[in-house]
């Protein structure tokens, strides 16, 4: 009955968001509730279950995103994004412009968060797109891809650096089999498939695109550049500086105080305010009220991501991931793929990549007592499951839709179907290895 109630919650939340046009936050909170009833949760606990969920949700992004947006946004209308779109085309050429946006996210991503690195790179996909008339979703999805394959593959993002702990595996090793892993991904999910879907319309509302400016007006190149990736230089070299420094404890404090990212954006912001703002001649107010107009753009699809949290902690609480987690305990599968197969059907029930691979590591962890299997390529193997097909209760397919300004349709064409070949190439490449490693 348990797995009948969560297809059903699944599918409802498809045909309300679809077929009824229902609002996402009102959808996602009438099933949250409705399953919650269904599952026979005590009425009592509901509501705290409901807040848990946009709370947590929330609290880990909401700074990150709106001080992103942030960014973003005097990014884009200091011209600081046509700057380096223009860089873009002397480096790499107008032809290869796709693959060098590949290469942005592969680089971007090793140290960002999928969420934050999503939110500054927008203005830099808007302005390439805008520049050179190039689809919307053609030039983005390829930089995506490579956020999300380093998030879900690579430490330091929080589920990979859980699960290198958990198995006792060793976190260099693990990176590098997880480089291998993650190229032909990426080219294959990204530039590659980006050619099949890139006659898919995008109407994007949220973030406004650059206006071209004449490039005397436009803030210098190393300005420009700096900035817009100030977060990343800030969270990667602090985060290593604190391992250098790492016996001692006051400069290790101050480090790993800034590589977090909450207070690298808004460090970064203190910043770009004077880079991007102030310094080449912008009034303070005038800034503000770019930063005002950045959170009005993105109100709704904070309340999206908050509401798909709710789902995912009434199944939490319910004890519904326990249960598909014990199900798929008792299959006889090679632990490699059972591990992939046991979170892919984890992150189809809860959405986020992090906790379907944290409840993952939980099954799998007893059966590598019984049989060896090597630890590195089983944090890869479950890696590669957290991002099995995401869909209606993932943020960062909403994330995704809202951004680009997609119908729920072609949001499954592009970036589920970009996530599905991510994770099936990711096992594929585990397997492989095992293969030539014995």
């Amino acid at each position: 009955m348990t797995f009948i109630i969560l297809v059903a919650c699944i599918v409802s939340l498809v045909v309300l968001t679809t077929w009824a046009k229902v609002n996402p936050f009102l959808a996602f909170l009438t099933v949250g509730t409705a399953a919650a009833l269904l599952l026979r949760m005590p009425v009592e606990d509901i509501s705290n279950s409901v807040n848990k969920g946009i709370g947590d949700t929330l609290g880990s992004l909401v700074i990150v995103i709106i001080l992103g947006a942030m960014l973003g946004k005097l990014v884009a209308e200091s011209g600081a994004a046509q700057r380096i779109t223009l860089m873009m085309q002397q480096f790499f050429g107008a032809r290869h412009l796709v693959w060098a946006m590949s290469l942005t996210g592969f680089l971007v991503g090793i140290p960002l968060y999928y969420n934050v690195g999503f939110v500054l790179m927008i203005p830099i996909i808007f302005s390439v797109a805008y520049q050179y008339k190039l689809p919307l979703i053609y030039v983005g999805l390829p930089m995506l891809a490579s956020l999300s394959v380093m998030h879900g593959f690579l430490p330091p993002h929080p589920s990979p650096i859980a699960l290198v702990v958990q198995f006792d595996a060793d976190i260099a090793t693990t990176f590098g089999y997880g480089i291998i892993i993650a190229i032909p991904a990426i080219i294959l999910a990204g530039p590659v498939f980006a050619t099949t879907i890139r006659s898919i319309p995008a109407r994007p509302a949220t973030v406004s695109l650059c206006v071209e400016r004449p490039q005397h007006e436009l803030p210098g190149a190393v300005n420009s550049l700096v900035s817009s990736l100030l977060p990343v230089l800030l969270i990667g070299v602090t985060t290593l500086l604190s391992r250098i420094f790492s016996e001692h404890a006051i400069a290790q404090r101050v480090f790993s105080f800034v590589a977090e990212p909450n207070q690298a954006m808004l460090l970064t912001i203190i910043i770009v305010t004077y880079s991007l703002g102030i310094g080449i001649g912008k009034k303070l107010s005038s800034i503000m009220s770019i930063y005002g107009e950045a959170v009005k753009d993105i109100a709704m699809i904070l309340l999206i991501i908050g509401s798909a949290g709710i789902l995912k902690q009434i199944f939490f609480d319910s004890g519904v991931s326990k249960d598909i987690a014990d199900a798929f305990r008792q299959l006889e599968f090679p632990p490699l793929i059972l591990a992939w197969t046991i979170t892919a059907v984890l992150r189809l029930a809860l959405g986020s990549a992090t906790i379907a691979g944290l409840t993952a590591a939980g099954v799998v962890y007893p059966l590598t007592q019984q049989t060896y299997v090597d630890p590195n390529l089983l944090v890869l193997s479950i890696g590669a499951g957290s991002l099995f097909c995401s869909h209606v209760n993932d943020t960062a397919f909403w994330l995704f839709k809202e951004y680009f300004g997609l119908t729920i349709k072609d949001t499954f064409r592009s970036w589920t179907m970009m996530e599905t070949l991510v994770s099936i190439i990711g096992l594929i490449g585990v397997l492989l290895l095992d293969y030539i490693i014995q």
